[in-house]
């Protein structure tokens, strides 16, 4: 699918190399669950499973979590009409649209494919961003979906779950009930095959994340042609979220590889806390938006 955002060679490539090394890290997991378990059968059954649900369910997981319901152009006519422009301006087709009744203010889409993905802004960035910024938000959302690297991270994330599934079964399932040497000596080495496999994908994954962030950045900056409004609402939301109560941005930190802005972020310019980290830091996305807009021209 050509679309008018920018593309980007990076993402592009990137997303190539994170695939093709989970891909083989899982081929490499499924095949030690056979060799350990003895059993092909159970060993697909769980890894295919998991894959089907997360890959063909994850735009329903994630509104659901999230407290999101699709909204037709009569519920929500001024958002339908954003996203129509933008969608219009990109030549894209136009995915579904939701609202979460959450005071977090933040935005994130999710979907198999751009046939499939759904838009969701929580009520709290609604209400906190002008027009301009709101469209600068939605315009680096949609990119995401334009360049498909919400399928991807979908994908990306799914062996972390399953190693960190495998993980807490066999700490609290297996080691407890089992007590022949053998079995217990299987038990463990799944144990910590599954860490290993949990940390390495944990890594990339974080990694492409990061990326993935500064090319939206970019590319939805580009399309609209008003990068400060970007860095005015990235400004404003993040100031926001660090007044919201520590136990709902908690709750919501589990899908902050896919949201707009963390709820919940490492200090910056620890290295440690910025390995880990979903985002870049606000520092560098602003300075990157302030390049660009220098380099479009862009009249303050």
């Amino acid at each position: 699918m050509k679309t008018r955002f920018a593309p980007d060679r990076g993402l592009s490539s990137r997303m190539l190399i994170t695939s093709f090394l989970l891909g083989l890290l899982y081929v490499g997991f499924v095949a030690l669950l056979i060799a350990l378990t003895k059993s092909a059968v159970l060993a697909v059954v769980i890894a295919g499973g998991a894959l089907f649900v997360q890959y063909w369910f994850s735009d329903k997981i994630a509104l659901y979590a999230m407290h999101g319901r699709i909204v037709t152009p009569e519920e929500a006519p001024e958002l339908h009409g954003t996203i129509d422009r933008l969608c219009a301006l990109a030549d894209m087709p136009k995915p579904r649209v939701a609202i979460a009744d959450v005071d977090l203010p933040n935005a994130f889409a999710t979907g198999r494919n751009p046939k499939n993905a759904v838009v969701c802004v929580t009520t709290g960035i609604m209400r906190r961003l002008d027009q301009d910024e709101l469209e600068g938000v939605l315009s680096h959302e949609l990119s995401h979906v334009a360049h498909r690297d919400v399928a991807v991270m979908t994908i990306a994330s799914f062996l972390g779950v399953l190693a960190g599934l495998i993980t807490r079964f066999g700490l609290y399932g297996g080691l407890g009930r089992n007590r022949d040497q053998n079995t217990a000596v299987i038990v463990l080495t799944i144990i910590a095959v599954s860490i290993a496999v949990y940390a390495i994908s944990f890594l990339l994954t974080r990694a492409l994340s990061r990326y993935r962030e500064l090319a939206a950045d970019r590319a939805g900056a580009m399309l609209t042609g008003r990068p400060s409004a970007l860095a005015s609402a990235l400004t404003k939301i993040s100031g926001d979220i660090a007044r919201i109560p520590s136990r709902d941005l908690r709750q919501a930190e589990a899908f902050n590889a896919f949201f707009f802005a963390p709820a919940i972020s490492g200090k910056a310019g620890a290295s440690l806390s910025s390995l880990f980290s979903t985002h870049p830091s606000l520092e560098k996305r602003l300075d990157r938006l302030g390049v660009l807009s220098r380099e479009l021209g862009e009249q303050a």
